[in-house]
């Protein structure tokens, strides 16, 4: 249900459009800040004022652009959009109900009759970010037959140097770049398929599609063009390759890390971003508090980084925010008194007082022979960026057990399942829960958009699918967002971590040694506190800060 917003008289908007116009700012922007109203209840006063229709960022979805009548520079340069709705009937949305000029060049170049409408200026941005590397980037790319490159150590990324580039290949690899900072992406794909290469960015560890560039050579010409910057071997299509090159935007360096995997339509390559410096803002002054932990949660984990000695486990799977969370312990505690030394692969964030090591496997530094030496540096806490093989789960057991307090990360799925895998890898029981203080398993769980979240009811088939019912659910804040240009329509804006902590008892420890079944040692860790990832993750739906769709997408029912 639309929220009630103010009558405001002809002559007052009148009055706040001069004043965006003189101020350069977008009048439904002026609006809102006028009378604190969000963007949908702007969006209808100037709608209902004007008398045209008011596309919120759902009815945008629905219509499909047509930059073939409009171009994309003419779209972004004039804040305005041609597209079609199902029927085939063309639009123009706008974001100015007063904008005639926009109008009167839509009525010259489109050469077919329209209806006019209007859109807020933050949802109108999100649907051309959509297209942007897709079409500002491509325009005129096709029947290419050389590949263009300029190179340099570091590429620089703005509008203005993407807009100047002489190969369409090189904008638009360049331009998907930027667009993927500006959207937060940790992650580019480009995959090439039978028509051509579709385009991908994970943000808040989701594959979003961006778009489509048609045409086999573009594919193939684009992928070589990330090769070249990578400084690989462009005419090595059989083989996977890792790479890695630098690109400067706004006035800073971002690493980019390079990917190439051979498949059956030709090659696929998948950029990570690592934005230190990005990074280094988001964690300076982090807090184990600032990830979302609270409660009982955040009391464990500060309890495990506390202990004197012994093995702090963090486990999940790539891209939880394992390192994170270990980053923010070892911050909590580096009052300066103790000889703190990590080893890593890479060292993601300088962390100030702190002594980092960066694997080196090329030049034979692993984590195995790092790790011996750091014993030697006279360390008080050491952190190993993860466990991958037998020797240095046995020197970290080790570490842990001569009253050093280790933090580590290993790839499983919950905290029992960390017990067989060092089991495994040929640990001794008894060494492994004698050095072992506790286990946290974590999640990242996308959380609602605080611009578009409104009340919903679940669907019956979803709660059944969830393992709920209403009757368990009565007390719960169902929430979801509707898409709006703050969350790029997505109806989800940044995540919290959710964990499953296991502190280890005696009783505990007897079970481990002496292999009893999993079902047991589940059931003393729940009579220990133990709650499960799926429990914490509730927990969030029940307050409105997700979905039951995305605790469902991130834990397992039951």
């Amino acid at each position: 249900m639309n929220a009630p917003y103010p009558e405001v008289a002809p002559a007052i908007l009148a009055t706040l459009h001069r004043e965006a116009r003189i101020a350069g700012q977008a009048v439904m922007l002026r609006v809102q800040e006028q009378f604190g109203l969000d963007a949908g209840a702007a969006l209808r006063i100037l709608a209902e004022h004007s008398r045209q229709p008011a596309f919120d960022m759902a009815a945008l979805n629905a219509l499909t652009a047509d930059f073939g009548k409009l171009t994309f520079n003419e779209a972004a340069r004039r804040h305005c959009l041609a597209a079609r709705d199902a029927g085939g009937q063309l639009w123009v949305l706008s974001t100015d109900p007063w904008d005639s000029a926009s109008r009167a060049y839509a009525g010259h170049v489109l050469g077919e009759p329209f209806k006019t409408g209007l859109a807020h200026p933050a949802d109108l941005a999100t649907l051309l970010a959509r297209h942007e590397e897709g079409l500002r980037a491509m325009e005129g790319v096709g029947g290419i037959d050389t590949l263009v490159a300029q190179e340099s150590a570091t590429e620089a990324l703005s509008f203005a140097s993407i807009a100047e580039d002489v190969s369409p290949v090189v904008r638009l690899v360049r331009s998907t770049l930027y667009d993927a900072l500006k959207a937060g992406a940790s992650d580019i794909h480009l995959e090439t398929d039978a028509r051509g290469l579709t385009v991908k960015y994970r943000i808040d560890g989701v594959l979003s599609h961006i778009a489509h560039a048609p045409g086999t050579e573009v594919a193939e010409q684009a992928i070589s063009r990330v090769k070249v910057m990578s400084e690989l071997d462009i005419a090595e299509r059989r083989v996977p390759q890792d790479g890695r090159f630098k690109v400067a935007m706004q006035g800073r360096e971002v690493d980019v890390r390079v990917s190439i995997m051979p498949s059956v339509f030709g090659e696929d390559a998948v950029l990570r971003i690592l934005d230190r410096q990005a990074l280094s803002e988001e964690l300076a002054g982090l807090t184990l508090e600032g990830l979302g932990y609270a409660g009982v949660t955040l009391a464990r984990i500060r309890k495990l980084a506390a202990e004197p000695y012994g093995m702090l486990l963090v486990t999940g799977p790539t891209g939880s925010g394992k390192t994170t969370t270990l980053y923010a312990a070892i911050s909590e505690i580096n009052h300066g008194r103790d000889k703190i030394i990590t080893i890593e692969d890479p060292v993601e964030y300088q962390l100030p007082g702190v002594l980092q090591i960066p694997v080196n496997e090329k030049k034979g530094l692993t984590f195995a022979r790092g790790l011996r030496s750091i014993l030697r540096h006279d360390p008080d806490k050491i952190m190993v960026g993860e466990i991958r093989d037998a020797d240095t789960a046995q020197i970290a057991v080790q570490s842990a057990l001569t009253g050093h307090l280790v933090f580590t990360t290993v790839h499983a799925n919950n905290v029992f399942d960390v017990i067989g895998r060092f089991i495994h890898m040929g640990v001794d029981p008894y060494s492994f829960v004698s050095a072992l203080n506790g286990i946290v398993a974590q999640r990242l769980v996308r959380v609602n958009c605080p611009h578009c979240a409104v009340p919903t009811v679940p669907a019956d088939e979803l709660l059944e699918l969830s393992g709920l019912t209403l009757e368990k659910t009565h007390d719960f804040d169902f929430r979801q967002g509707t898409g709006c240009g703050y969350c790029r329509g997505s109806g989800y804006k940044g995540r919290r971590a959710i964990a499953e902590i296991l502190l280890l008892t005696d009783e505990l420890r007897e079970l481990i040694v002496a292999r009893a079944p999993i079902s047991q040692i589940k059931e003393s860790a729940a009579h220990g506190g133990t709650k499960s990832l799926r429990d914490a993750a509730l927990a969030l739906v029940k307050t409105g800060d997700t979905t039951l769709e995305e605790v469902n997408r991130v834990t397992l029912v039951g």
